[in-house]
């Protein structure tokens, strides 16, 4: 298990990024925390290959989500996006570039970043 971690701060924005070796593959997390919010990007290699928000509403217990780019077929950013803007009630944009050929690893990864905002929650 191998985990780098970096906590910069660039004028408001906040830069936290850790990285852990999940079956066999190395995954990166790069988390940029803003006002009211935060980017969370997750992958092997620097590939930004979709985009979803996800934002809580006065108007529905779950939060609202959306695609902004990507494949609308891989819902992998668009349900990570929307839980944890549940969890962290704050506006959420994911980034999700890891293969969709396992889904244990999707359950694998979504526990690592559970572990890191319940370790870490100030750079959510």
């Amino acid at each position: 298990m191998t985990e780098v971690m970096n906590g910069s701060d660039f004028g408001g924005i906040s830069v936290h990024d850790f990285s852990e070796k999940i079956l066999e593959q190395v995954v990166h997390f790069h988390v940029m925390k803003f006002n009211g919010g935060f980017f969370l990007w997750v992958g092997s290699a620097p590939v930004l290959s979709n985009l979803a928000v996800s934002m809580s509403s006065k108007y529905d217990l779950m939060p609202l989500s959306t695609l902004v780019m990507g494949d609308p077929s891989n819902t992998a950013a668009n349900s990570l996006a929307q839980r944890l803007a549940k969890r962290t009630r704050k506006q959420v944009f994911v980034s999700y570039s890891l293969p969709m050929t396992d889904s244990s690893l999707s359950l694998l990864v979504e526990n690592r970043i559970k572990k890191e905002l319940e370790l870490h929650p100030e750079n959510f």
